[in-house]
């Protein structure tokens, strides 16, 4: 049985990477009693998937993993719940086809919000008060193309970048609304936009922001 399941990943868990994330998941399926499967081999390996992961110190809304189940189970939802940590939600779980590819091969794009700190205000009030941020935002996505370099390879960033708006966010911070940014960037093998690269572009430290997945976008069959 190929169960996949969604959930959030907020607070401190912010700052667990992707392979502590994963040990956390199996133990937390295995303390729930769920007959999780395993690879065969000299060494067994739980059958976990995460469809992309995030960055260290994000938080996320929509967080996307298939396990595979030994067995049909009900409930799975209350049961792994009541055993994962603080700071991780189980929103959904429903079962897929088992011949379906790889959560991360069906991954075409991730959706964020980017909330600016007061730090932020205080560091580049040009660019977020008045226009200033909304200006900056015009002048990239009118760009042709966006020369960055990662780990000395060189590509085009402005492709990566399908969405990219000015995001009000009532409630928050001191000033009771905050300012940020929307962006929605292609999230394929080889070709990963990243919000912190749009960010510095802008001319926004990420430690001036924080930053929540909102929703991973999946090709359809």
């Amino acid at each position: 049985m190929r169960v996949r399941v969604t959930f959030s990943k907020q607070g401190a868990l912010r700052y667990t990477g992707n392979l502590d994330l994963h040990k956390m998941l199996e133990r937390s399926i295995r303390r729930a009693r769920l007959p999780l499967a395993y690879s065969q081999g000299y060494h067994p390996q739980p059958k976990l998937n995460l469809a992309a992961a995030l960055p260290l110190g994000f938080a996320s809304r929509a967080e996307v993993m298939d396990m595979w189940l030994n067995e049909e189970v009900e409930d799975i939802i209350p049961a792994l719940q009541a055993n994962v940590p603080p700071g991780l939600t189980i929103l959904r779980a429903e079962g897929v086809d088992e011949r379906e590819p790889s959560l991360q091969s069906q991954v075409i794009a991730g959706e964020y919000e980017v909330e600016i700190t007061e730090a932020g205000y205080g560091r580049r009030p040009e660019l977020v008060e008045g226009a200033g941020l909304t200006e900056k935002i015009a002048s990239v996505m009118e760009s042709k193309s966006i020369p960055r370099e990662r780990r000395n390879r060189k590509y085009d960033l402005r492709p990566l970048i399908e969405e990219l708006t000015p995001l009000s966010l009532k409630g928050r911070g001191a000033r009771g609304e905050g300012q940020g940014l929307f962006m929605r960037l292609t999230a394929r093998e080889g070709a990963t936009g990243r919000p912190e690269e749009v960010l510095n572009v802008i001319g926004i430290p990420i430690e001036d922001t924080r930053i929540e997945r909102t929703k991973l976008i999946f090709q359809q069959p």
